[in-house]
């Protein structure tokens, strides 16, 4: 299967999961979960949210998780099997852009991450409010690239990176600033915005997931940088890494709605 722009795998999911945990928890509060409600969760990856999901519903309750890799999807209901909750907690592999289920179904939806890779993310969002039941909560948090940061003495370079990889490597690397504004275009109400800033401090860590590397090597070949450019900033940066003052920022953002 060809992997969409800006592709992390299953072990890099569970790994940043760690990382944002405390934003992961404030989605959850916002979906105004309950036991035994029916929740959805867009672009579920490796299950990491649908097995904390599925312990606040309950089993009287349902966990759908919908994601388009087969990869993920399978060692998703793995671990639902593991934990002992497979039978209210299931993964399938769906099209965000026209979900399989009818609408006004589950109490409350949320995706994490993924509007960044859709080329259609008005559609998938769309979709999820018309599964949603009335009174229910569709909850999106996403990543603006735009903001991401690097301390370093090469700025301009730096910066053509970082709009490279933020117009070019990702569908929508804008994503997480366009929310609020979709979020209003499909008539949500008791719509609230919360940012969460974002910093690195290791180099190491900045390169871990590898889409940083794959999309200076696109900007090489699209000529928005050149050899020696990347080379002197990668020199730079580890050279701040090895004095113990690297550093990186970035965004994320949510905003969630009730359906009317």
């Amino acid at each position: 299967m060809s992997q969409p722009k800006g592709y992390v795998d299953p072990a890099y999911l569970q790994a940043a999961a760690k990382r944002v945990k405390h934003i992961k928890e404030a989605s959850y509060g916002r979906m105004q979960i309950k036991p035994s409600y029916k929740v959805l969760d867009v672009g579920c990856g490796p299950g990491t949210d649908t097995i904390i999901l599925g312990r606040l519903v309950g089993p009287a309750g349902q966990v759908i998780g919908i994601d388009y890799d087969e990869e993920m999807i399978a060692q998703a209901e793995l671990r639902a099997k593991e934990e002992g909750i497979e039978k209210w907690v299931t993964h399938q592999r769906a099209d965000v852009a026209s979900l399989p289920f009818d609408s006004d179904y589950f109490d409350s939806c949320r995706s994490e991450r993924l509007y960044q890779h859709l080329p259609n993310y008005e559609q998938a969002l769309s979709e999820m409010t018309r599964v949603t039941k009335p009174l229910g909560w569709v909850v999106v948090l996403d990543t603006d690239w735009g903001t991401l940061s690097v301390d370093t003495n090469e700025v301009d370079i730096e910066r053509r990176l970082v709009r490279f990889f933020a117009e070019c490597y990702m569908h929508n690397g804008y994503s997480g600033r366009q929310l609020y504004r979709l979020i209003k275009r499909q008539n949500l109400t008791e719509v609230s915005v919360e940012m969460f800033p974002s910093y690195i401090l290791s180099y190491a860590i900045a390169q871990e997931s590898g889409i940083m590397e794959k999309a200076a090597q696109e900007a090489l070949a699209a000529g928005v940088l050149t050899d020696n450019e990347l080379r002197r900033l990668r020199e730079g940066l580890e050279e701040a890494d090895a004095k113990g003052v690297f550093f990186a920022s970035f965004s994320m953002i949510m905003v969630a709605g009730r359906k009317t």
